[in-house]
């Protein structure tokens, strides 16, 4: 007997789950893409994306993933032959440097591994090495989606304009931004990226790229600069239909405008971030229970170093795939797959990962911990047992 009929649960770490209100919003004929309610509700949605990312500079805004933002960011600001220095904590950062590579630019990595977050001291001494200035630009992300650890991308800033390095600072926030506190201007960012179907609330289809003025500089110059990409006219556009390069991603801006009432104009950007960090602090609870006894461990021990979007579990021996085989199919929630952190164990078998970004409160976060829980119990994972519990004592306190 299975219980999985009723709501199915998508507890992987993006695409989140959609509000209702984003679906129905989008559930509508195709307007005019030349004129009327669509390109009238353009200005607003700007500013609010802006507003979220805390940013007074632009945004362009494309029909793509996030790894379609990686290729904007880096076409737009540099030329072949460039020097990128990458700090990776994770699968995506490795993933940016390849796509770098790709473009012909010279990638650089310093890998902190898979659990901790970058260490300032290393970069600091990478940044005062490069004495001609060959690196152009540093590529970080704030929270790698795979590892699940946070960077400190405050402390960062402050390290490129404490040693005076020329060299741009850019910021993956695909799995952070509308999750974790991030202030693009106030910490010195140049070029930060990001999609829409994670803290945005959106069906999956749209990145974003905001650049400030030295990224706008450096735009001068780039010759990796192609048509498609080219942020020129797609963020200060003389006509609406130039930026998107054509036409316009209209239900998707249904969508999002219609998250972003919720973001901004209603919950508040500061207190998205509050219930996330409070949502976050829940799993720790029965995460680090669930740790005391067995083999299921947080892959980032740290609470510092954790990101409050995505939490990253690691088996310290056996195979995670009949636990989350017996969640999805007996219990209806998904859990997310892992991607691969040990070159030894390149799917990823040994590792598990629960979303906890978006559109989520205390009733359907705690279903998925204890659907979880019951699925080690199902396909006796060894664990210490009670940690939601743990987690209903967090929500209890608040």
């Amino acid at each position: 007997m299975t219980q999985k009929f009723g709501p199915a649960t998508l507890a992987i770490p993006g695409p989140s789950t959609a509000p209702e209100r984003v679906l129905r919003a989008m559930h509508r004929a195709s307007p005019n893409i030349y004129e009327g309610e669509l390109v009238d509700m353009m200005p607003g949605i700007v500013a609010d994306l802006k507003a979220v990312a805390r940013t007074a500079h632009d945004v362009s805004i494309y029909i793509c993933n996030g790894h379609g933002t990686w290729e904007a960011a880096l076409s737009n600001t540099l030329s072949r032959g460039d020097q990128v220095l990458v700090l990776a904590t994770g699968r995506f950062a490795q993933g940016w440097k390849e796509m770098g590579e790709s473009l012909h630019l010279k990638a650089r990595m310093i890998d902190f591994g898979t659990d901790a977050a970058v260490e300032l001291e290393q970069v600091a001494a990478a940044l005062a090495a490069d004495t001609d200035h060959q690196i152009k630009a540093v590529l970080c992300c704030h929270t790698d989606t795979a590892s699940s650890v946070r960077n400190d991308i405050a402390g960062l800033g402050q390290l490129l304009s404490d040693t005076g390095h020329p060299a741009l600072f850019m910021v993956d926030c695909i799995a952070s931004l509308a999750c974790e506190p991030f202030e693009m201007d106030r910490w010195g960012v140049d070029v930060m990226i990001t999609g829409c179907q994670k803290g945005l609330m959106t069906p999956a289809g749209m990145g974003f790229v905001f650049h400030g003025p030295r990224a706008w500089a450096a735009h001068e110059t780039a010759d990796l600069r192609s048509g498609y990409w080219d942020w020129e006219s797609r963020a200060r556009p003389k006509m609406f239909y130039q930026r998107f390069c054509g036409t316009a991603p209209t239900h998707h801006l249904y969508g999002l405008r219609e998250a972003l009432n919720m973001l901004v104009h209603e919950e508040g950007i500061e207190q998205v971030w509050a219930r996330h960090e409070r949502n976050a602090r829940a799993v720790w609870a029965a995460v680090d229970h669930w740790a005391e006894q067995g083999v299921v461990q947080p892959n980032v021990a740290d609470r510092a170093n954790r990101s409050t979007a995505v939490t990253t579990l690691r088996l310290t021996e056996g195979s995670v795939v009949p636990l989350r085989r017996w969640a999805e199919e007996e219990a209806g929630v998904t859990l997310g797959v892992g991607l691969g952190l040990d070159i030894n164990v390149p799917r990823g078998d040994n590792l598990f990962r629960i979303g906890h970004m978006g559109h989520l409160n205390a009733h359907s976060l705690l279903g998925t911990l204890a659907a979880t829980e019951a699925a080690m119990l199902a396909t006796n994972t060894p664990f210490h047992p009670g940690g939601v519990a743990e987690a209903i004592k967090v929500y209890a306190a608040v």
